[in-house]
């Protein structure tokens, strides 16, 4: 049975290395981010982590977004969109890794996310890289 990363391996245009391991790390930070906004809710007094919430939910829905365009990029034919894209989702990684990072000692959650945003930071600066 072919799953999520072999059927890439199909594709007549495969994705470079460096941006699979970008796809794998949003994938990653998405599941993360996803999670720790619903654990926030799930807090004492979620008010509290508003902010959290909101840049949980604002790298979740840019990872996703990165993901899908990662996953095309083989296939385009200029790649500023793609760039575009990755900065897009670096930015937004560092910005909840921060905001995460400022509750990670009262809240694993938030810790488990920070350290997801960023390992999916430091896989679109390679991908940038790896795009020229």
């Amino acid at each position: 049975m072919t799953h999520g990363f072999d059927v890439l391996k199909t594709h007549p245009h495969p994705p470079h290395a460096t941006l699979e391991d970008c796809i794998k790390a949003c994938l990653d930070c998405w599941v993360a981010c996803t999670a720790c906004a619903d654990a926030c809710l799930a807090e004492k007094d979620p008010t509290g982590m508003a902010a959290c919430i909101r840049q949980d939910i604002a790298c979740a829905t840019v990872c996703a977004a990165t993901v899908q365009l990662l996953i095309q990029s083989a296939s385009l034919k200029d790649h500023a969109a793609v760039r575009a894209q990755l900065e897009a989702c670096a930015a937004a990684c560092a910005a909840c890794e921060k905001e995460c990072r400022s509750h990670a000692h009262h809240h694993r959650h938030c810790a488990h996310c920070a350290e997801a945003c960023k390992a999916c930071r430091e896989a679109c600066e390679r991908a940038l890289k790896a795009l020229g």
